[in-house]
């Protein structure tokens, strides 16, 4: 273990500045990004971590993963009602400013996971998007994104990407479906959205009310056993805190605690590994907003613990 004092602070990327109009009511937290960049802020460790806002993803970048037909719609507002519903956001300029700029956090927090070993964006995780239609509150596929362009700019050839949030990542799994220098790992619920699943590399699909015994029992199993991490240049982990036991749409049963050594686990092997890790927050909808908090900042303090030799590369 590398303790953080010896190392430059984290780049922490974050785009709550950017609105994202919403109608009164609607489901999803938004506020949770500004109320986790706010905790930062002001928390123990707030001196170990480099708040940066992010670039909007181009148009280049975009086009490595999402089609162009997709892009030209969400530019010039043309989705259909079906898209616009399937996507759970309404469509407008500022919509799709925010996507592109929550895109470029990813992407920029893996530029300095390359430099520095880790990079976290305070958002991301929208691995719901397909190449050629959002879902589930993902316009773009950010980690998808993030992995297509260091690949096209030689900085990475082979990627991990973890993803223990609640839902499977349907649209990454599928995005990467031929590709075998992208292993796609998803831990979720079996009986949770989305309902008709993608597979990819590894998934583990877990019944209603799973509790963190069992959960991390899974985990170690994958981790120590199933996941290429020994030959792969670069790990994105998508820290969902809906498998939490309070979550609204989550249906584990996974408590606070469970939840930070799940968090330890995936950063100690990324570490053993000497593996760059890139960490986006992904879903979480717990009744009560600061639970979200609570657990999306206890993943930032996990990861200040454990530090991974980055290699260099610039964007």
């Amino acid at each position: 273990m590398i303790e953080t004092s010896e190392l430059r602070r984290v780049s922490t990327l974050y785009s709550d500045t950017f609105e994202l109009p919403l109608t009164e009511g609607h489901r999803f937290p938004i506020e949770k990004y500004r109320l986790l960049r706010e905790r930062l802020q002001v928390s123990e460790f707030r001196d170990q971590l480099e708040f940066c806002l992010p670039d909007a993803a181009t148009d280049r970048e975009l086009l490595l993963v999402h089609t162009p037909d997709y892009l030209e719609k969400l530019n010039q507002g043309t989705l259909s009602q079906i898209e616009e519903r399937r996507i759970g956001f309404p469509w407008s300029p500022a919509m799709v400013e925010r996507s592109r700029r929550s895109t470029g956090a990813t992407l920029g927090a893996a530029c300095a996971a390359l430099r520095d070993g880790v990079g976290v964006h305070l958002a991301g995780g929208t691995h719901h998007a397909f190449s050629d239609h959002g879902q589930g509150f993902c316009v773009f596929n950010d980690v998808a994104v993030a992995i297509r362009v260091l690949q096209a700019e030689r900085l990475i050839q082979r990627a991990v990407v973890i993803d223990l949030d609640v839902h499977q990542g349907n649209g990454t799994a599928a995005i990467f479906a031929d590709d075998r220098d992208v292993f796609t790992f998803s831990m979720h619920g079996e009986r949770n959205f989305p309902f008709a699943k993608c597979h990819g590399d590894l998934d583990i699909a877990l019944p209603d009310g799973t509790t963190d015994e069992s959960y991390l029992a899974d985990l170690r199993d994958a981790l120590n056993d199933h996941l290429p991490l020994a030959t792969a240049d670069f790990v994105f982990y998508l820290a969902g805190a809906d498998p939490y036991e309070h979550d609204r749409l989550g249906k584990l049963k996974l408590t606070k605690a469970g939840l930070a050594e799940r968090d330890q686990l995936v950063f100690s092997a990324c570490n053993r590994h000497e593996i760059p890790v890139t960490v986006v927050l992904a879903g979480g909808y717990a009744q009560v907003i600061d639970d979200v908090v609570d657990i999306n900042a206890a993943t930032i303090g996990a990861l200040l613990k454990f530090q991974s030799p980055g290699c260099s590369g610039d964007r």
